[in-house]
């Protein structure tokens, strides 16, 4: 067993755009387990647009500083057990940051079933997936006929979304960088239509691909996808608000969404906010759901897994460009 442990650093707090130079690789002691802890071996890393929103300030988890080791849930297997309940060769879910090797408390770890393929356990069983069947169906709370327009709909959690919707009986219409990933959604993933984005006005793309108007909006990136979604969204319409991935890396928007207020009363929107988090109480059923629509062909699971630790911040940069198809991760080991 190595006695050493990389680890990736966040060098510098970036004020602009984010690039694999505000992050260092470094080496310390393979850690050591105390009482009531495990010793884990990251086996892939998670890559969220979330792990830029922490270099910001605190938000649902304390704020990043220059100097820490980069903040990331992974896939790990438990080596040494000083814990009740977890044994060597487990395999759990864990915020070990970006590092080969993690000491922390067994009740901070979450064991997770051994499976194949592993990477599911990021993707459609993990965070990801839980936060498109919660935000679509706690939030959105979708009809049979209905139309669910989703943003970032080749990324993670959106590519999930539109194909949870289309279960549901809805017409679903994918927002997503780039003919290629639109014609993705719809040759591949069974979306409707799509709307490029990139493509010119957004506003009058969405009113061609949803004439009868939007019922639920699933907001992955608010800024101007927000705004032409808010303008076209049916009354009482309903918008989850997941991320705003628009709005996390670079400088600051020149404006946000133009007449929400007003939009919102008169159409009686509705807008929620939310963390995967919030309905951990109903995961059961929603893995149960996201397990037997894989398993019926229902569910087609995208995955885009890059190998090497030294490759993560190349992986979260191109990320946020959104060179990604489905759930990005970086395979350790």
């Amino acid at each position: 067993m190595t006695e050493t442990n990389r680890q990736i650093v966040l060098a510098d707090l970036p004020h602009g755009k984010l690039a694999p130079e505000h992050f260092r690789l470094t080496r310390s002691p393979r850690p050591t387990p105390g009482e009531g802890e495990v010793l884990l071996r990251t086996r892939y890393v998670s890559l969220d647009a979330a792990n830029r929103a922490w270099m910001q300030g605190a938000t649902y988890r304390a704020a990043l500083k220059a100097g820490d080791v980069m903040a990331g849930g992974s896939l790990a297997e438990v080596v040494e057990s000083r814990f009740p309940g977890l044994a060597s060769g487990d395999l759990v879910f864990a915020d070990t940051g970006w590092q080969e090797w993690a000491a922390l408390p067994g009740r901070h770890v979450t064991k997770q079933p051994n499976i194949e393929p592993l990477p599911h356990l990021l993707s459609v069983y993990g965070v990801a997936g839980l936060t498109a069947y919660h935000g679509l169906l706690e939030c959105g709370r979708p009809k049979a006929g209905e139309t669910v327009v989703v943003s970032a709909a080749a990324g993670a959690v959106g590519s999930l979304v539109g194909q949870i919707a289309r279960i549901m009986g809805c017409r679903t219409v994918g927002v997503a960088g780039g003919a290629a990933k639109c014609e993705l959604l719809t040759r591949e993933l069974g979306f409707d239509a799509a709307v490029d984005y990139k493509a010119g006005d957004t506003r009058r793309a969405l009113r061609a691909a949803c004439p009868d108007g939007i019922d639920v909006y699933f907001d992955n990136v608010g800024g101007d996808v927000l705004e032409a979604c808010l303008f076209n969204m049916k009354l009482h319409g309903r918008i989850a608000c997941c991320g705003a991935v628009s709005q996390y890396d670079g400088e600051a928007p020149a404006h946000g969404p133009r007449g929400v207020p007003g939009l919102i009363v008169t159409k009686r929107l509705v807008m929620t906010g939310f963390i995967v988090m919030d309905f951990a109480e109903k995961n059961e059923k929603a893995l149960a759901d996201l397990a037997g629509w894989v398993n019926s062909g229902q569910l087609v699971v995208r995955e885009d897994i890059i190998e090497g630790l030294e490759n993560l911040p190349g992986a979260l940069v191109g990320l946020l460009a959104g060179e990604n198809v489905g759930k990005r991760m970086v395979k350790v080991v």
